[in-house]
Order: C-alpha cells, then sequence, then structure tokens
C-alpha cells in the first residue's frame, strides 16, 4: 500500500494564497468528481454500465464534500455547553439544506441494485463498500456546491440568527472507525475495488457518529446537551494559513507585475561535441560498471489497487500501453545507502584501491543532501582520505553523458581513475501525482573510468551535453512543485518536445561526423541504441520518426520504470544480463529530461566490465515482473 496516495496531506506552508488553495481543490476534486445532480443524471440516462462505476463516482462526490475537511479541518462532535465560544482557532461550518437529497438518494439506491456487478467474485465486496457509502449519503443534510474555505468560528455562527449547522441530539464517542492499519491491511482481488474501498474506509472516518441522529439547527434551536460539529485546523501550518488567508483579506497584498514571455535565441553557433582522441590526452577506459535497481517491484496492478482520489479512471494494461511500464521498482532505503552499494560494487569489479581514486562525480536530481554533498560523503565513506574532486552534479535524465564529459576533463588532468556514481529515489517524492506513479522508480548504478594504457583505444568515442530552451520545455518536469504538495510532476507535451529536439540533433550530428571504426559516418559504427529509458512508447515514437528502428533500441524500463540519471547504466548493466551485449560493443547512449537538459555518449562496453552473476548462468527468468502484493509495496515504503 502506497500511504501517500490515500493520506496525502498539503504542505501548507508552501501555499501563499487562498486562490492557490483553490485552484488545487478544484484540479484535484472539483474536476474530477461528480455533483450529486450529475449522477442522478448519469443513472437516470443510464451511463452506468457497472456497479463499480457508480461506487467510484458516489466516493468521489463525498470526497468533494469533504474537500476542505480533507485538507484543512479534523471535525469531532462536541457537546453544546462545552464549545468555547471565542476561541479564534474553533469553527462551526454553515450549511444549506441539501435541495432534492431524497429524490437522489433513492436513486442511487436503486440504480445500484439494478446494476450488474462488475466481477461476479467481487458482488460482496461491492455490497460491504455501498453500505459503508449509503450510511453516510442517506443521512446527509447539507448541500455541497458553496462551501468557503475558511469556516465561521463560533462567535460569528452565533451572529447569525438564521445560519444553520449540523447537530446530533446524542453521541457515543466509541463509534467504531478504520483504524490505519485497517486501511493499509485493506485487499481486494479486483484491484480498483481495492482503491475504492480504502476511499469509502477514510470517508467513513470522517463521519465518526451515528448519522442518524444528524439534523441541521439554527443556534437557538440547539440544546445544552446537543451535540455541534466542531472544525479545528489539522495543524499549525493549517492554522497560520487561515490566518494569512483572513490577514490578506483585510489588506490585500500588491498584485505581482506581469512576467514578460522570453523569446530563446538560437546560439551564435551550435556547440560541436567532443571527440575523445582529438580533445584530450588522457584516452579513457571504463574498468567497471556496477547496477542495483530498488528492491521492491510496484506492478502496474499494485499502481491501480493504490489509486489516489484525484485520478482519472485507468488500468494496468493503459498504464503499460501508455508508457511500456509494467513495474518499477522502489527501495526503502536511503538514496546514499544504494548509491554507497554501487559505488563498493564497482571498486570491488575494477580491482581499484582507495588511494588511486582521483575524483568522484556524482549524478542525481533527487538528492537531498546539500552539505556534505552525496559526492563528498561517499568518498569519506569509501575510505579516500582526498581526491581533487567530489562534486555532485543534477543534470537529471542526461546524468552519464554531464557525468561522463567531466570524469573526461578530470580524467585529463590528473591521471587519475574516476569514481562516476548516477542514482535516483523517486519513491518518496512522487506522492499522490498520476503521471509521476506510473513512470518513476528507484535505483543506482557506478562506473569506474580509469587512464586507458599508453597506445590503447578509447573506450570513450564522443561526448555532447546541451541545456536550456523554450521556457515550457525547461518547467515541464518540476521538483519540489508547491501546486502538487512539492511532489515532482511531469508536463507531458513539452516533455515530448524536447525529446523529438534533441534526439533529431543528436542523431544528424552522428549522421555528419565520419565514422572511426570501419563506418562511413559514426552512426554506421554504432551497434546498439541504449537511450534514457523516459517513456518506451514515446522514446520508440521518436527515434523512429528520427530515423532509428525499434531493433536498434534497448530498453528496460518494462521492468525497472524510469530512474532518470540511472537509467542508461541500469539498461547497460541488464543488457549485459540478458545476453544483449555479449560481445564489446559500441553504443550510442542519448539522455534527455528535466531542465531541457540533453546530451549523449558514444561508447565502447565490454561485458566483463560489468559487475553481475555469471552470465553463463543467466536464464530468462532472471527478470520476471513479478506479482507483488500491497504488503510487498509497504516496506518499501513503510507504515
Amino acid at each position: 500500500m502506497l500511504p501517500a496516495n490515500l493520506f496525502a496531506q498539503l504542505d501548507f506552508s508552501v501555499i501563499g494564497s487562498l486562490a492557490q488553495f483553490e485552484a488545487i481543490v478544484k484540479r484535484d476534486m472539483e474536476s474530477k468528481a461528480p455533483t450529486g445532480t450529475q449522477i442522478l443524471e448519469s443513472i437516470e440516462s443510464g451511463r452506468y454500465c457497472s456497479r463499480i462505476e457508480l461506487l467510484r463516482d458516489a466516493a468521489l462526490n463525498l470526497y468533494w464534500v469533504n474537500r476542505n475537511t480533507l485538507t484543512l479541518y479534523n471535525k469531532h462532535p462536541m457537546r453544546w455547553r462545552d464549545v468555547p465560544r471565542n476561541r479564534s482557532d474553533l469553527f462551526l461550518p454553515v450549511q444549506s439544506p441539501w435541495q432534492d437529497g431524497e429524490r437522489k438518494i433513492a436513486s442511487m439506491k436503486a440504480a445500484y441494485e439494478a446494476l450488474p456487478t462488475s466481477n461476479p467474485t467481487a458482488a460482496s465486496s461491492e455490497d460491504d463498500i455501498f453500505n459503508l457509502l449509503y450510511e453516510i449519503v442517506r443521512y446527509k443534510r447539507h448541500h455541497a456546491t458553496y462551501m468557503p474555505v475558511i469556516k465561521p468560528t463560533v462567535a460569528e455562527f452565533l451572529a447569525g440568527r438564521d445560519n444553520l449547522t449540523t447537530v446530533l441530539d446524542r453521541h457515543d464517542p466509541n463509534f467504531p472507525v478504520f483504524t490505519e492499519q485497517d486501511i493499509v491491511d485493506c485487499r481486494e482481488e479486483v484491484p480498483e475495488l481495492e482503491a475504492i474501498r480504502r476511499w469509502v474506509m477514510l470517508l467513513h472516518n470522517l463521519y465518526p457518529w451515528d448519522r442518524s441522529r444528524q439534523r441541521l439547527a439554527r443556534p437557538h434551536e440547539i440544546g445544552d446537551d446537543d451535540f455541534v460539529i466542531v472544525f479545528e485546523p489539522r495543524n499549525r501550518e493549517v492554522l497560520a494559513f487561515i490566518n494569512r488567508v483572513k490577514e490578506a483579506h483585510a489588506t490585500p497584498p500588491p498584485a505581482a507585475p506581469p512576467r514578460t514571455p522570453v523569446v530563446p535565441k538560437q546560439p551564435v553557433r551550435p556547440y560541436p561535441p567532443a571527440m575523445v582522441r582529438e580533445k584530450f590526452s588522457v584516452m579513457p577506459r571504463i574498468e567497471a560498471l556496477a547496477a542495483s535497481p530498488g528492491e521492491q517491484v510496484c506492478t502496474n496492478e499494485d499502481v491501480i489497487r493504490n489509486s489516489a482520489m484525484n485520478w482519472s479512471p485507468m488500468t494496468a494494461e493503459e498504464i503499460r500501453s501508455k508508457t511500456g511500464i509494467e513495474a518499477r521498482c522502489y527501495t526503502n532505503r536511503t538514496l546514499e545507502e544504494i548509491s554507497l552499494d554501487v559505488a563498493q560494487s564497482a571498486l570491488r569489479h575494477s580491482g581499484r584501491q582507495p588511494e588511486e581514486i582521483g575524483a568522484v562525480l556524482f549524478c542525481s536530481c533527487t538528492s537531498t543532501r546539500l552539505i556534505p554533498s552525496v559526492a563528498t560523503w561517499l568518498s569519506a565513506e569509501l575510505g579516500f582520505y582526498q581526491t581533487h574532486n567530489s562534486s555532485d552534479i543534477v543534470a537529471a535524465c542526461a546524468g552519464v553523458p554531464y557525468g561522463l564529459a567531466e570524469a573526461l576533463r578530470i580524467l585529463d588532468e590528473v591521471n587519475r581513475p574516476v569514481l562516476l556514481v548516477c542514482a535516483e529515489k523517486f519513491s518518496d517524492k512522487i506522492g499522490n501525482v498520476r503521471t509521476s506513479r506510473m513512470l518513476f522508480g528507484d535505483g543506482a548504478a557506478a562506473m569506474i573510468i580509469a587512464p586507458a594504457p599508453d597506445g590503447s583505444a578509447p573506450d570513450i568515442d564522443i561526448v555532447q551535453t546541451y541545456a536550456s530552451g523554450p521556457q515550457k520545455e525547461v518547467n515541464a518536469i518540476v521538483w519540489p512543485n508547491p501546486d502538487f504538495d512539492n511532489n515532482i510532476t511531469v508536463y507531458g507535451p513539452p516533455v515530448r518536445a524536447l525529446a523529438q529536439r534533441y534526439l533529431i540533433q543528436m542523431l544528424d550530428e552522428l549522421r555528419s561526423i565520419p565514422g572511426i571504426h570501419g563506418g562511413e559516418k559514426m552512426i554506421d559504427d554504432i551497434d546498439l541504441v541504449v537511450p534514457h529509458q523516459a517513456n518506451k512508447t514515446m522514446v520508440t515514437e521518436l527515434a523512429v520518426e528520427a530515423g532509428l528502428t525499434p531493433d536498434q533500441l534497448y530498453f528496460n524500463i518494462e521492468r525497472v520504470g524510469n530512474t532518470s540519471a540511472a537509467s542508461i547504466p541500469l539498461a547497460i548493466h541488464d543488457a549485459v544480463v540478458e545476453g544483449v551485449i555479449d560481445k564489446p560493443m559500441r553504443l550510442f547512449a542519448p539522455g534527455f529530461g528535466a531542465g531541457a537538459v540533453g546530451g549523449y555518449a558514444v561508447l565502447r562496453i565490454d561485458p566483463a566490465i560489468v559487475a553481475t552473476l555469471d552470465r553463463g548462468s543467466f536464464k530468462p527468468s532472471v527478470f520476471p515482473v513479478p506479482s507483488s502484493s500491497s504488503d510487498d509495496v509497504r516496506v518499501g515504503f513503510g507504515d
């Protein structure tokens, strides 16, 4: 179970205004949830074909009804005589009677009973879920179309003689609710039904009282022993946000000046790729490559089981079709720990000792460590008393070409081996953002790039790097993103545009460079293309448009997901293990991604450099896409 998809809480420290908050609610709840009137229209028009469709819409509607409670408030019954009248942090909502409610409730019940089950084995579960939903809906008394974000204080409620709020004539504080463990342990055979059951369990907990005792009452109609539903801010950050909104309402801040669009200018001349034989005096030899994905497998079915309420409906097959991904791998370890593991493995495989290493380069876009940098932390953990350079590089999905370019420069300066580590941990940064959930995984890889013996040919022929572009492309992938609770977000069209732009540019360069190893052009010397594993469907389409064929491309994204900087070396590792690279081969490795960065390397990979199991024992089942339970995935995230 992926807790962030269900128990997500907005970070109000980064929400600066009521308008920003309302935009988030509109995007994630209002635009996804049908109103009660729309559900009634769908019932009467016969749009629903199965019970699960009605259950989904009813649950989404209740999420929308509770859009403020879920994000801002805790609500609980309090005896009226005990309610403080003058506190500024205690609220009573003013509510309006639900028009045509009885008709809508009766129609929902009749429609559910008439609809066929979505799966014969799930009929009992559908009934359980409907009964939980119906117990909330049947006693609902108030309308939900207009519900102000900032609720009236108790004093403000009392100031309006005709104000209405929810009242109970009695209350049992032991009213049964689901524990968080109950929700986490929920299991259904039908993936989407499991997600809906979790939603409904959480909704049930938002009404921890006997709903049949509810009525709407005016201030003078509330008895001392009646109970009202008081709203309290969920935490201090929420209270601070409420106070900011009130202060801004009293004294609106000055409007920010409009931003002037910037028209990007082409460079005065193209940036030539670095031809290693011509540019550097020390030729590089790749001595070792070690790689590891996360240890917890999250299949597409698991993603569906954990659908957040703000996701549009989709199936596991639709995820595979859109992305080429069948599973992604997560880790419950830290980014530093998985990086240290692959670094140690690469060092062992190369036979290098700590005192021989001249530099450590760490490429990642998901590190939260600033001081000390991950590269310097790794240097200490590996026993390097001093290096010429230990530094972090943020080049996202172009981490390999950026890292290799820097490694070649350092190699030329100090004539000593360079440790290059590329690693990402996305699993704790994707929250309940659907696109990010579908795409990203965790993984790490490390390479040792050392001086080649005198007179030897280099293992790296060409490196090239790029950056920037139109503003939309530069900001196509954002983390942290305050509009999405500081989780990583991906905007598809500009990502596709930058990937297309860079692939065409890269291949045009390779077609213009004379071949080094017998081909007429450099493109003719390439044995295999191992691209950044961004999205198999998209990259394949763009590569074909740029003149490649699908059989020239290698992907492992279907089982590990998009691991950004780690994706190319992780794919090279797997290509060796699978036997796709079964002899020394020349690869074209293009990368492109966040920040509109891009680049590529043309490099020779000898299977012997890969630190892995004896390839002679390889069987096709080495990389299955296993079925994993919610329990398995939960281990990767903790409880």
